[in-house]
């Protein structure tokens, strides 16, 4: 396996990682008889009244992202972001405090980190400087909740998901990394649904999982299915037909290989597929128990 696969399996997967130590707060009324140390400039209304220190080598519900140069891995954990070597190790703490950071990814040079956090009180998306730990806030939306960003390949623009609420059909947003009000993309029909963007490395497409609808209970598969979006003509094309849908798609550097995630069985796995032959088969199967 080469190091663009290898890259593509560790950006969907679980990770095990050590965190020594990781500090959580936790509300007043959660701990009662607490000895109570206030801190007076929180960017929240919420006060901790005290901190736990856990000490950890694994994590479930990781979003996570490998660095351009393949050495380091960012990760999100209970609502803060970590870094820790490729090879393993302890994790660094990136970000802290009651704000809950997740959706983690690099920019195309490597010194910043994208992310959604409600410090704000809403769901937007921020950066991170790695080098000085400096978050700047991209989005002030007080009305739509962001998920799953993705930065351009060129690191001037940034794709996400947005919707009116958690509960409704959530659109394709792109907007400049300094701000604005950018544009939705992909808005038609209105119940389509469209998550987890990927750019391809020449920047013309947009690929995403695409779906009718919100959520539903006992839905019938398939759920999604891959679809890209042509940023010069406005075209949208189907992608996967795949029985157990296709999710997630996320391509290698050098733009020869597409991995996705589909359901076979009661498991989910990643197909891999050459994206000069169309060719494809598994890359890891299985990868977890069903969860769509």
């Amino acid at each position: 396996m080469n190091y663009s696969q290898a890259r593509l399996l560790v950006t969907t997967t679980a990770l095990a990682i050590s965190i020594v130590p990781a500090v959580l707060p936790v509300a007043a009324q959660d701990l009662a008889g607490s000895d109570s140390t206030k801190q007076e400039d929180q960017p929240l209304p919420l006060r901790p009244d005290r901190t736990v220190s856990i000490d950890t080598d694994e994590g479930t519900w990781i979003s996570l992202d490998v660095s351009p140069d393949g050495r380091t891995i960012v990760f999100d954990l209970l609502g803060d972001l970590y870094t820790v070597p490729l090879e393993g190790g302890d994790a660094t703490q990136l970000t802290d405090g009651l704000a809950f950071d997740r959706h983690p990814r690099y920019s195309p040079d490597g010194t910043k980190v994208l992310f959604v956090s409600d410090q704000s009180g809403s769901d937007n998306l921020w950066t991170v400087e790695l080098a000085t730990g400096d978050s700047t806030q991209i989005t002030k939306s007080t009305s739509h909740v962001f998920l799953s960003p993705e930065w351009s390949p060129d690191g001037k623009y940034v794709v996400a998901s947005r919707a009116d609420s958690r509960l409704t059909p959530a659109k394709l947003w792109i907007g400049h990394v300094d701000g604005g009000s950018g544009a939705e993309i992909v808005k038609t029909p209105d119940n389509v649904k469209a998550l987890g963007a990927a750019f391809t490395p020449d920047g013309r497409h947009i690929w995403y999982a695409r779906r009718s609808g919100s959520w539903a209970y006992n839905a019938m598969l398939p759920q999604y299915q891959l679809e890209a979006y042509d940023r010069e003509t406005g075209e949208r094309y189907t992608r996967t037909s795949r029985i157990g849908s296709g999710f997630r798609p996320t391509f290698s550097a050098d733009g020869k290989w597409l991995v996705y995630g589909t359901r076979h069985d009661n498991h989910t796995g990643l197909r891999i597929r050459n994206l000069d032959t169309g060719d494809e088969r598994w890359l890891a199967y299985p990868v977890q128990h069903d969860d769509q």
